[in-house]
């Protein structure tokens, strides 16, 4: 009986302020919503990042005096460096690129860019040695090693790592404006929830103190004003996760086909949706059931 009585208060307070229950599960569902995206960003970057860093390799541009005393690398100081390379731990391979091979990755790389591509000379463009490390944080160490090394031939170095972490430096730009507005939301969403728990209270005030003259408990009195809040919020967390999945359907697919692709960003898949989808759930309740619980401690004394 009681049970059935709390639903049906429940019912009655979403439909008298239907309005402001509207808006409430509108900025519950955008504030989720941003925030849900700042999570599947956060997850994108974390798989990307491992794409990238699987494939990073760190390249050693020789002296041209040495590429052409040696344009196979089969002399010291160039086969030095290269047995060094090999030695030391944890480098899986060294390639060596004489300056034909160069010239042929060079074109294939800017074979988009024709302006590009047509000023690049054939051989002009130095030998190198290209180095692929098990564990990106070996990379130091090497470099450290061999980076400065002219009597070993080293011209100078490229270090794949600073591409990798400039792209991903706009990755967390994007990760941080998503919750910055989210949080923006969030504060207007707690403003909502506290305006329409005091004027559910205060629309019905008059029942609530009779109820509490013939014995019902505050607690008694106090709970379907906050599940109203709990409900509009778990509505809103609701649309939120749909709103998530079209996102995924029409913007990462879509959007991103292309760098998909070619790998470069790794693909956020159905199960990274509903993996966020609990915590939008839980956070929406919290959020607000936390916050009509201080109101009507705070604000209603019936």
């Amino acid at each position: 009986m009681r049970a059935n009585f709390i639903i049906s208060e429940v019912l009655n307070g979403l439909r008298r302020n239907a309005t402001m229950t509207i808006a409430m599960i509108i900025t519950t569902a955008i504030t989720l919503g941003m925030f849900g995206g700042g999570l599947l960003v956060i997850q994108m970057a974390d798989k990307s990042q491992k794409i990238f860093l699987d494939r990073v390799e760190m390249e050693f541009y020789l002296n041209p005096e040495v590429t052409e005393r040696d344009p196979q690398c089969q002399a010291d100081p160039c086969a030095q460096l290269r047995r060094g390379l090999e030695n030391e731990p944890g480098v899986t391979s060294v390639t060596y690129l004489d300056k034909d091979e160069a010239y042929k990755r060079a074109k294939e790389i800017f074979a988009n860019n024709p302006d590009l591509a047509e000023n690049i000379v054939e051989g002009t463009l130095p030998a190198s040695l290209r180095v692929r490390v098990s564990d990106p944080a070996q990379f130091d160490a090497v470099l450290t090693e061999y980076a400065g090394r002219k009597d070993l031939g080293v011209d100078a170095f490229k270090d794949d790592r600073k591409l990798v972490q400039r792209i991903f430096s706009v990755l967390d730009g994007v990760r941080n404006a998503t919750f910055a507005i989210a949080s923006v939301l969030a504060v207007a969403a707690i403003l909502l929830i506290i305006n329409t728990v005091q004027i559910a209270a205060f629309t019905r005030r008059t029942e609530v103190s009779i109820m509490r003259l013939v014995g019902a408990t505050r607690w008694y009195t106090q709970l379907p004003f906050l599940l109203e809040a709990v409900v509009s919020a778990l509505v809103g967390a609701l649309l939120a996760i749909g709103g998530l999945l079209l996102a995924k359907k029409f913007f990462f697919d879509t959007a991103l086909k292309e760098l998909y692709g070619v790998s470069f960003f790794a693909r956020i898949e159905l199960a990274d949706v509903l993996f966020v989808a609990p915590w939008l759930i839980l956070g929406g309740i919290v959020l607000a059931g936390a916050t009509a619980y201080v109101t009507l401690r705070v604000y209603v004394r019936e």
